[in-house]
């Protein structure tokens, strides 16, 4: 079972990302599951902590990730999901974890290891 869940939601050529305030990086939207909480129903929760406004449409599973950030040595578990439809305003509610929320292309930003794995497969040069 993977420990955290992400989101990947695309509309019109850009996909939504959020920024950790605490090192300003760029992530997709999700986070670490809790005992006994499904992937799925951990990004649920996760979404509705950080973007209470945002609704989202069925979710797939596209793939979980299990491997190490040839960066940091850091071990990656993560549940990754595809949401067709995303609807919504971008309003905060985790303001002391994320400080922003946008529509935009994946590249040309400070990403976490886990997104730009996640954007280098999904949305390749």
């Amino acid at each position: 079972m993977a420990k955290s869940s992400k989101l990947v939601a695309a509309k019109r050529g850009r996909v939504l990302l959020v920024r950790r305030r605490r090192d300003r990086r760029w992530m997709f939207p999700g986070g670490r599951k809790r005992q006994r909480e499904t992937e799925k129903d951990c990004l649920k929760r996760e979404i509705k902590e950080e973007l209470p406004k945002l609704r989202l449409g069925r979710l797939r599973l596209w793939k979980q990730v299990k491997s190490k950030n040839p960066r940091n040595g850091r071990r990656m578990s993560d549940a990754i999901f595809i949401a067709k439809n995303v609807s919504g305003r971008l309003e905060i509610g985790d303001k002391q974890e994320i400080d922003r929320a946008v529509w935009c292309k994946p590249r040309g930003l400070r990403l976490t290891a886990t997104s730009r794995y996640i954007r280098d497969r999904l949305f390749p040069k």
